[in-house]
């Protein structure tokens, strides 16, 4: 990383004007001043679902009359009109490394693996400049990424509250005290067998971190910090997420960027209007903008030649192979305003790579999907998905035009996946407050209240033999094991007493 003041400063002017004077959380004649200070931390920015998702909470904060500030990670962004800060090595490593991965995955050869870059280890020696400028600036608190480690260490540096968004569902539950008992809380088998040991190998990670910059003494604990998060927001809902048990400090807001459909571009309805039996939509989300195997090109392609509806592809022109025709029914694009296409009347049927925002945004519309998940939390997802009967999930290794195809019509024709969508969409949009609203309550109330140890139980403080009451266990066992001790010493005693009385009377 090489983020400096300037580059701080470059970051909040990707927001709006800092003060407003209108919103419907001021009262009337109020001053045109900000009611507090946020500083959003995003430092693991090159994915886009999580840069789409902290900068929404900025807008929405800012909206309610707050300053914001946001600290952005150097890499690669590649969402058209949302700018970036590039790195050129970075971004090559970055870009070989991923299209390696990209390519072991469509052919079907899947690997656990942990997506730490280096920068951010290295994260906190890049920061000390920006951090001494942010200190001066009197932040009330501050919103972190709660996927990246790094990011906690920066608001434990700064000596901030923060409060934690985490860009999935509740799959950290057991790591922030969140109860979930495999019983009744559904995972994928893979995650739910591994995420322990994956949450200590990425904390060892950074153990060296912690020790270069926190002095003896005061050096935090990566899983105690997770703890003292003022509140964990997560972007979930339970229209999609399986119903459990939540601690009073965490707070869902799944579906903040799904938004009402905007009109499409007149290229866009031209094409659907040629489409009779209405269109689907395709993207594998942010990070892979392009499929790099042509035998997996042509499969897809195959595949949605055969169906009888339109098809808008997020996919680059760029690399399209010259010797492959696109079907006739087909429209490729470089980026595609997924949203707003979901919105559109007769759009069908979306093909996904199973990211949350994107399968939150078909429960929004009430669009079924044939899910490929190809990494991280994509396969649980798509366990919810199935569970749900608002689609199909579908292996990388099973894209082959036949297999693609019979799926994609299954879901389209079976009347009982939009039914069912519709229906999760139906309690999406019947809750009592919108997601931003959730949002924007919330954290006004850790802010009001001073703090949110109110909402954290107690515990937190305690240690582990005290959570399980094992003292408590120990003494009751102990008394009970003396009372039969002394049961049996009792009758042991009586038994030779009788026998000694009856030998007596004998003799």
């Amino acid at each position: 990383m090489s983020l400096g003041p300037d580059a701080v400063k470059c970051c909040r002017a990707l927001l709006a004007p800092t003060y407003i004077k209108q919103h419907l959380d001021i009262a009337p004649g109020t001053p045109a001043k900000a009611l507090a200070s946020y500083l959003v931390i995003c430092l693991y920015c090159s994915r886009g679902s999580h840069y789409l998702m902290m900068d929404e909470t900025s807008q929405v904060l800012h909206n309610r009359g707050h300053e914001v500030w946001m600290l952005l990670q150097t890499g690669i962004l590649m969402i058209p009109g949302k700018g970036t800060f590039l790195r050129r090595d970075y971004l090559k490593e970055y870009e070989k490394w991923f299209a390696d991965y990209t390519e072991d995955l469509l052919k079907g050869r899947y690997y656990f693996i942990i997506i730490i870059m280096h920068n951010f280890l290295r994260s906190l020696n890049c920061l000390e400049k920006t951090l001494n400028s942010l200190k001066d600036e009197k932040f009330d608190i501050t919103v972190v990424d709660g996927f990246n480690p790094c990011s906690f260490l920066v608001a434990e540096k700064l000596g901030l509250p923060f409060v934690a968004v985490f860009p999935g569902t509740f799959a950290n539950g057991p790591q922030v005290g969140i109860p979930s008992t495999l019983s009744y809380v559904p995972r994928e088998e893979l995650m739910s067998l591994i995420s322990a040991i994956v949450q200590n190998q990425v904390q060892t990670k950074f153990e060296n971190v912690i020790k270069e910059h926190f002095p003896a003494g005061s050096r935090p604990v990566l899983s105690e910090l997770y703890l003292e998060a003022e509140l964990w927001i997560y972007n979930t809902d339970f229209s999609f997420e399986f119903a459990h048990l939540l601690l009073p400090n965490t707070v869902y807001i799944g579906g903040l960027l799904a938004k009402p459909a905007k009109p499409l571009s007149q290229e866009l309805e031209d094409f659907i209007a040629n489409s009779e039996d209405g269109f689907i939509i395709v993207t594998l989300g942010s990070i892979l903008s392009s499929i790099p195997l042509l035998e997996v090109l042509q499969e897809m392609n195959t595949a949605f030649a055969h169906l009888s509806q339109g098809v808008i592809w997020r996919c680059q022109h760029s690399k399209w192979p010259k010797e492959l025709k696109l079907a006739s029914n087909v429209k490729i694009a470089d980026w595609i305003l997924q949203n707003d296409l979901l919105g559109h009347p007769i759009a069908h049927l979306l093909v996904t790579h199973g990211g949350l925002n994107s399968l939150m945004e078909s429960i929004y519309h009430g669009v079924p999907v044939v899910g490929i998940p190809l990494f991280g939390d994509q396969h649980d997802n798509m366990v919810r998905v199935e569970a749900k009967n608002m689609g199909i999930a579908l292996r990388i290794d099973q894209l082959k035009a036949d297999k693609f195809t019979r799926p994609m019509k299954q879901v389209i024709e079976d009347k009982r996946y939009k039914s069912a969508v519709m229906s999760l969409s139906t309690i999406h949009h019947s809750h009592p407050l919108l997601p931003d609203q959730r949002l924007g309550r919330w954290i006004k109330h850790v802010l009001q209240a001073r703090e949110g140890a109110h909402l954290q139980p107690y515990t937190f403080q305690q240690s582990w033999y005290h959570q399980y009451l094992l003292y408590v266990l120990l003494f009751l066992s102990a008394s009970v094991l003396g009372v039969i001790y002394l049961c049996v010493k009792l009758v042991r005693t009586a038994v030779f007493r009788i026998r000694s009385s009856g030998k007596q009377k004998q003799t």
